[in-house]
């Protein structure tokens, strides 16, 4: 009897642990810690699908002959060239950005800020760039909106895109301002210009491009933004395998100068 209790004893432990192994080698989200990654996916298919908004100089902007530009552009294209693939791209918008990417995606670029929200359903790279939502007005303006208790005034226009984290600083901050939802990011500055709008709240690097393209606006304070922001990739939740292989990639790529070819390119 004694015997056959030992048998069982070892028999449990060893189905214990076999349970335990295959456990840890799954990720959540379905993804593996070995076979099965994502990584090995892109390389079968022989394309990496990338997601973007393509409305957000100079991460990301859709052409009207059908193309894609930006600094994200070029570094999603450089990644599936270490990758010996070619990227396909797919536009999405702000609103739809997470879903499309968890269901028609293998990263997605194009001054995506990382948040708590976006986090629970897709991992994040290593940040690429720090940067903070910052106001853009009219350079005749400056003076009148440089904090938030001064633009969040019942008399101030503010201009937001939708679906992305402008529209969420500006409905959690400017509660007493007219806040307007306007749907074009790529012609919203325009709006400003045209007296239609006061400020826009968005990323700092934005303003700096916008103030460049849109004389007569310009930054505020960009070096000094309202909050502490990151961009950096989305990538599959749960596969580590892949996420690493894009995180080496990218470090390479800040270490060595091609990013900030790349961005130089794009910014001066």
């Amino acid at each position: 009897m004694k015997q056959l209790a030992k048998i069982a004893a070892v028999a449990i432990i060893t189905a214990l642990a076999c349970a335990a192994a295959t456990h840890a080698q799954t990720a959540p989200g379905g993804g593996t810690a070995g076979a099965g990654s994502r990584l090995d996916d892109v390389l079968a298919r022989g394309t990496l699908r990338v997601c973007t908004t393509g409305d957000y100089k100079p991460y990301s902007y859709y052409r009207a002959d059908g193309r894609f530009e930006g600094i994200d552009i070029d570094m999603a294209d450089a990644l599936a060239k270490s990758l010996g693939v070619k990227a396909d791209y797919v536009k999405t918008s702000w609103p739809t950005l997470t879903a499309d990417f968890v269901a028609k995606c293998d990263i997605a670029v194009g001054g995506v800020s990382t948040t708590l929200e976006r986090q629970k359903r897709a991992f994040f790279t290593q940040p690429y760039m720090t940067d903070g939502k910052t106001p853009i007005v009219r350079c005749a303006d400056v003076d009148q909106y440089q904090t938030v208790a001064q633009i969040d005034r019942p008399g101030t226009r503010v201009i937001v895109n939708p679906g992305g984290t402008n529209e969420r600083f500006a409905k959690q901050h400017f509660t007493h301002a007219n806040v307007t939802v306007y749907p074009d990011n790529v012609t919203i500055f325009k709006q400003i210009l045209a007296g239609k709008a006061d400020v826009m709240v968005t990323d700092a690097s934005e303003t700096l491009l916008q103030q460049k393209l849109n004389p007569g606006l310009c930054s505020v304070h960009p070096d000094q933004p309202f909050q502490f922001g990151e961009k950096a990739y989305m990538v599959p939740r749960g596969d580590v395998v892949f996420q690493q292989y894009v995180d080496q990639w990218l470090h390479l790529a800040l270490a060595n100068g091609e990013f900030r070819a790349i961005s130089d390119k794009w910014l001066k």
